[in-house]
């Protein structure tokens, strides 16, 4: 029988694999720290370690296993995360093609009132696209459903959510620090279009495929 300790080895082990996969998490981290810097990469590596955060707390409870069982619940929130990760793409792109057609215009000043909107905008942006990707929900309920046992300790559930927050943050975090270096910087800025452009795509993409299964889902239910 696995104790305690091998078991939450087992699951940072897991997780930390996982959070190196190419998603929307990466791709998100990736854009923003790229264009606007290592600040603003470090508040949407926050909000997405709380989005992971949030949904390890209700694998543990439960309350996301009774949202999978529900096909219909589960497809709305389908529809909500696909429409959210829709209209990302789309800005991106939307924002990318006005940006070309106005490279004359001077940038707005920054002020500290502009700053705070623009760290809750990052952490919020950073929270959602986290929270409402419903493969996080699915792979955090078979995570803790196949790992975490019900006679699992409180102090082992607590250290547990410690572990996937602390994980998430860490790795998101040093993605933007690494991809925000004076150094590199420099190298990305001539790439900044293309990879503002590719990922518009791909959260576009996600979010038609997402919306799509969940439509479907609700014609079979209508």
């Amino acid at each position: 029988m696995l104790t305690e300790s091998h078991i939450l080895l087992t699951l940072a082990s897991i997780h930390w694999i996982a959070l190196m996969s190419p998603g929307p998490d990466f791709a998100l981290v990736v854009q923003n720290a790229t264009r606007y810097g290592r600040s603003t990469g470090i508040y949407i590596a926050l909000g997405l370690s709380f989005g992971i955060l949030t949904h390890s707390i209700l694998s543990l409870t439960g309350i996301s296993l009774i949202v999978h069982t529900h096909p219909v619940w589960f497809a709305l929130i389908q529809i909500a995360g696909g429409s959210y990760l829709g209209w990302l793409g789309i800005s991106t792109l939307k924002g990318l093609y006005q940006r070309r057609h106005n490279r004359h215009q001077s940038p707005q000043p920054s002020s500290s009132s502009l700053w705070l909107d623009n760290r809750k905008q990052a952490f919020s942006k950073g929270f959602l696209t986290n929270l409402l990707n419903p493969k996080a929900l699915v792979f955090f309920i078979s995570l803790m459903s196949s790992l975490i046992p019900v006679d699992f300790s409180a102090s082992g559930k607590l250290l547990a959510l410690v572990i996937l927050w602390g994980l998430s943050f860490f790795w998101f975090a040093l993605l933007a620090w690494l991809l925000s270096s004076q150094r590199l910087q420099h190298r990305l800025q001539s790439a900044a279009v293309f990879i503002d452009g590719l990922c518009g795509v791909i959260f576009s993409v996600l979010g038609l495929i997402i919306g799509y299964h969940a439509c479907t889902t609700l014609t079979l239910f209508a």
